[in-house]
């Protein structure tokens, strides 16, 4: 069995950390605020006391965090914390599952070579459920072989790992996929807009299409949350802010204008200032009935 280190104990990293540790791997862990570690310290994980130590005492170390800068930073540290570089040793591998910048990760990448230690850039895609069911999505950036050494791992946590090119392929291919996500997201939101203001029962539409073109992931998970008013997190509205901000920065960067994630960025910023950045993303919808002054929800 594998040494592994997880840094990051949120919504994804906790059930992602989990899955390891039910595969019967060593596990030793850190996060920023040490409440979050409680639960995988009851069912055997090891706690450390910064990212340093995760490096001491891991061939693998997995990092789940929210933002560029704190990958930046768990990996460099700061005044209060050691960083994660400061542990690693040549040969090691670091896995990234956070969504992030593509020029980071590269630049992360070329900082990490010169340790002699590999990153693999994997986001993820599946939400909470997918990550507490171990059926991910994760999308890889980096080289071949190290993603060979750790595909035993990644199969703990993710039922679809691609390698998707070198390093920063990862992350772009997330974005690919959170431009598509948040799209299909608000049609689904428009759909529902549209059939309550016809007078038709959102529920009833929602079966009706989701067996023919129009299924998706969005329709099958997300509307019946939207009927029952439900806007509990499996993916925070203000994280998909974030990344539709990182798509939106690299598509400038290749003189390319997202127009309608550009639009849907705006509507969930008028959902957010609804429900707050931990509403889940289902309730965009909140935007198109604020302004259709109507509210979707079944009639049975």
């Amino acid at each position: 069995m594998a040494k592994c280190g997880f840094i990051g104990m949120g919504i994804m990293g906790e059930p992602m950390a989990r899955n390891l540790l039910k595969a019967g791997h060593d596990l030793v862990i850190w996060n920023r605020s040490a409440s979050k570690t409680n639960a995988l310290a009851d069912e055997g994980a090891v706690v450390v006391g910064s990212p340093k130590e995760v490096g001491e005492n891991s061939d693998y170390v997995f990092i789940c965090v929210t933002n560029s800068g704190d990958v930046v930073d768990v990996i460099n540290g700061s005044e209060q914390v050691h960083g994660l570089s400061k542990g690693l040793r040549p040969g090691m591998i670091v896995v990234d599952h956070s969504t992030i910048s593509p020029d980071v990760t590269r630049e992360i990448y070329a900082d990490l070579s010169d340790l002699q230690v590999s990153l693999i850039d994997a986001p993820v895609s599946g939400g909470d459920k997918g990550a507490i069911a171990g059926t991910l999505s994760i999308m890889c950036g980096g080289d071949e072989d190290s993603l060979q050494k750790v595909m035993p791992l990644l199969e703990s946590m993710g039922k679809q790992i691609t390698h998707c090119g070198p390093s920063g392929a990862g992350q772009t291919v997330k974005l690919c996929n959170q431009i598509a996500v948040c799209i299909n997201n608000f049609a689904l939101a428009e759909a529902l807009v549209f059939c309550t203001l016809n007078q038709v029962d959102p529920a009833v539409m929602l079966e009706a299409i989701s067996a023919g073109a129009a299924g998706s992931w969005q329709i099958s998970n997300l509307g019946p949350q939207i009927i029952q008013r439900d806007f509990s997190p499996g993916f925070k509205v203000g994280l998909q802010r974030k990344d539709l901000h990182l798509a939106i920065d690299a598509a400038d960067s290749v003189n390319m204008p997202l127009l309608g994630t550009a639009l849907v960025d705006r509507m969930f910023a008028v959902a957010e200032g609804i429900h707050g950045s931990d509403a889940g993303t289902q309730a965009l919808i909140t935007a198109l009935e604020q302004l259709a002054n109507t509210e979707v929800k079944s009639s049975s």
